[in-house]
């Protein structure tokens, strides 16, 4: 779909971490995740929400942190079978997006991790196209810490330089990123910490991404809403489905596209499940049709 075809929106999540709230609630976010009642009852609320919504959505991505067990840990598979067998419920005609966190693939990741990842949930980073728009999905775990692999750090640089001269070439609307771990929380040149990437790493990205008209990179891994931008380009950092560190409700995110602009609200999955998308937003969509 490399033709713009008027506006259109997408849906997008992040972490439904499959037992994080009894592990912090508990104290234990290494052993305590034995127990993910509750997520999955916030998960089959987000997919029954996406579900009502009228017109549909594009698509719905998960921006990483699928479930809480890092590889190799006692709970992992039963947390990722109970996650597929939710999301098996989302509606056949909206395409799930899966994008790798931290957990999914290991703070440090190592080739087999990141191996079994795609065997579980598909590639770790791709590009799709939608009416127009040029869409990236990368393994940001990568930049955090390539040291068990900097091979596949090197093979994801070479195929995102790729990409990006392909949208060039394509005349696309507006180029789009997911990732888990944000470039930045709020500032460009805040501090690096476990929330966002090394500072030399984000500044090298940023200014690939400014000089590629890249116009937003949403991602979650923070557990609250936040956000800033760089030179125009936005960064958008979306709370948890699962989980919350904050003062943010569990919810969704819903990012509308239009020709000029991209457009996005946080709903919590209560006001998304009962009332859908607000008029100004449905609005934008029925323009240009």
């Amino acid at each position: 779909e490399c033709q713009w075809k008027g506006p259109f929106f997408f849906i997008q999540g992040a972490d439904p971490q499959f037992g994080l709230m009894k592990a912090w609630t508990h104290g234990d976010t290494n052993n305590g995740d034995d127990e993910w009642g509750e997520e999955i009852k916030l998960t089959d609320q987000a997919v029954q929400a996406i579900n009502k919504l009228n017109p549909k959505p594009k698509f719905f991505v998960l921006c990483g942190d699928l479930v809480h067990g890092m590889p190799g840990t006692r709970w992992k598979k039963n947390q990722e079978q109970d996650l597929k067998d939710v999301l098996k419920n989302t509606d056949q005609d909206i395409p799930l997006v899966f994008v790798s966190g931290n957990h999914d693939i290991g703070n440090t990741p190592t080739r087999e991790t990141i191996d079994d990842y795609c065997k579980n949930w598909g590639d770790d980073y791709f590009s799709f196209w939608v009416g127009g728009v040029f869409f990236l999905v990368l393994n940001s775990q990568l930049y955090f810490d390539s040291s068990k692999c900097p091979e596949l750090r090197q093979a994801q640089d070479a195929w995102l330089d790729e990409q990006l001269a392909v949208a060039a070439n394509q005349k696309c609307k507006h180029i789009i990123v997911f990732q888990h771990i944000p470039l930045f929380l709020s500032k460009p040149d805040e501090d690096h910490d476990y929330f966002n990437l090394d500072k030399a790493v984000r500044q090298e990205i940023m200014e690939k991404f400014h000089k590629a008209g890249v116009r937003a990179v949403f991602s979650g891994h923070y557990h609250r809403n936040a956000g800033g931008s760089y030179k125009g380009l936005e960064m958008v950092v979306s709370s948890a489905i699962g989980c919350q560190l904050g003062q943010d409700t569990h919810g969704l995110r819903v990012v509308v596209v239009t020709e000029e602009k991209v457009v996005h609200r946080y709903y919590s999955l209560t006001e998304l499940g009962s009332h859908g998308m607000e008029k100004e937003l449905l609005d934008m969509l029925a323009k240009q049709k």
